[in-house]
Parts: structure tokens; C-alpha cells; sequence
């Protein structure tokens, strides 16, 4: 349940068109529903502005299904992470207004084709940027930028600009600094979020990626080094977790 819909019934109540035992009648049957295979939480979006996300990783496209099924019927959006192409494939023909990527493997939609989510207040929303060192962080930038959109927040980007040509990065500090907050991927020596920490002064969330030689070791030597940033509040998280990244972003600038 969405907060405009809470609204409308506490307006229904108000009125004297709708009774308080049917207001919490209706209430009532919103807060979870159990699957076979899955327990959904509904009141997620009333609590904290989006409805719940599926991690399609590891479940059956008829799962996947079932459950945004479900959801789009008592939200108006939805976001499905690490899919599957079979799963992909499926949730756009079932759903006409998805938006998949390949590239970060999601999935989103929302009933009105745009994301244009429940808002938590009238605060305005900033633009986040989202900084790639190299092109192999891609991946995990668009998992980043996907999550955004289904939010409903604008993303803009900077890729390819490591710090070993930091002066593609320093070519641009005038987009730095107009950035509401600057989520950073980084693979290799995962040095970036430093740099980019030192030059504004907005939240700096640094997301370790996976790429690497050897002794990168999946993305714990970028992790490290995201953990030992010299530079003041750059928060860090989990090894290839643009979702989370994006989350924490769209926490920071109050969306």
C-alpha cells in the first residue's frame, strides 16, 4: 500500500463516505500476503516510499512472475534486480509498460509507463551522479542508475575516468560539484572514491566491483581500499551492489 492510496482513504473517512471499519477492514488486509514460495511484505512502500524489491537471482521465472504480479496489484511499481535474459523476457511480456536492461539486469515498471513514485514530502530532488572508473564497471553502474529511475530520481554519469588519467576526472569537478550525491565504482585498486571525496562536499557512496586480475581477488582489494579512504565520509558498499548504492543515494538527498 502506497501512502497516496492511505491518503485517499483517510480522505474517504473523513468525508463520511467510507466507514472506520471498512478503512481498517481495508488496512487489515494490506500489510503481507504469503505465496507458495515467497511472503510479501505490502506495507513496505508505506513505510519507506517503494514497495518491496525482488532479487531475481535464483528463482524460477514463474516465481519472478508471480510475485510482480502481485505487487502491481496493490502498488503502482515495481523493481526486479538480477534477472535472468528468461526472466527478462518474460516479465516484459507479461507486463507492456517494463523497462528491462541487459546491461545491469533489471527489470522495472511502473502502471503510469514513467517513474514517477509516491513521494515522502515536498522536499526537492537533486541529481545524482554516478562516476565509473573504467568501462568494466558498467555493469554495476546501470544496476545503480536503473534503481534510480524506478525511484523516480535523475541520474547523470561519468565513465572511464580512473585515476590513472585523472584528468578526465579533474576535466569535470564543475559536475561534481553540482551533484546532490556522487556514487563511485570502482574495480582494480578501487582508488576513485578518494579522489572524487576530496573535490565536493555531498554524500560520496563508493561501490567495490568485482573487476580485476588476481590479486584484486573478486573485489576485496577495491573494497579495502574503499574502506581505508584517507578522504573524510565516503561510505562504502558491498562488492558489486549498485542496488545498494542507489539506495543509499536516494536515502542521503531525502527522496
Amino acid at each position: 500500500m502506497i501512502r497516496a492510496r492511505v491518503r485517499a482513504l483517510l480522505a474517504e473517512v473523513a468525508a463520511g463516505t467510507s466507514s472506520i471499519d471498512d478503512a481498517l477492514s481495508r488496512l487489515d488486509s494490506e500489510p503481507i500476503e504469503t505465496l507458495a514460495h515467497t511472503t510479501i511484505d505490502h506495507h513496505r512502500a508505506l513505510r519507506s516510499g517503494y514497495p518491496e524489491v525482488v532479487y531475481g537471482s535464483g528463482k524460477t521465472v514463474e516465481q519472478v512472475i508471480e510475485i510482480c504480479a502481485s505487487i502491481s496489484e496493490r502498488s503502482a511499481h515495481f523493481l526486479v534486480t538480477r534477472t535472468t535474459a528468461e526472466q527478462r523476457d518474460a516479465l516484459v511480456s507479461r507486463f507492456a509498460a517494463a523497462i528491462a536492461s541487459d546491461i545491469a539486469r533489471t527489470v522495472r515498471w511502473s502502471a503510469s509507463g514513467r517513474p514517477d513514485v509516491d513521494s515522502r514530502g515536498d522536499r526537492p530532488r537533486g541529481r545524482v551522479l554516478i562516476v565509473t572508473a573504467g568501462t568494466s564497471d558498467l555493469a554495476v553502474a546501470e544496476e545503480a542508475s536503473e534503481t534510480l529511475a524506478a525511484l523516480g530520481i535523475g541520474a547523470d554519469r561519468l565513465v572511464d575516468v580512473g585515476v590513472a588519467g585523472i584528468h578526465r576526472l579533474l576535466a569535470k569537478t564543475e559536475a561534481l560539484q553540482q551533484a546532490a550525491a556522487v556514487i563511485v565504482v570502482a574495480g582494480m585498486d578501487g582508488a576513485l572514491p578518494s579522489v572524487v571525496g576530496g573535490l565536493v562536499r555531498v554524500p560520496v557512496i563508493a561501490v567495490p566491483t568485482s573487476v580485476g586480475y588476481g590479486a584484486s581477488f573478486g573485489g576485496l582489494a577495491a573494497l579495502l581500499t574503499m574502506l581505508n579512504s584517507c578522504a573524510a565520509g565516503v561510505v562504502v558498499c558491498n562488492i558489486d551492489n549498485g542496488f545498494g548504492a542507489a539506495m543509499a543515494a536516494a536515502r542521503a538527498i531525502g527522496a
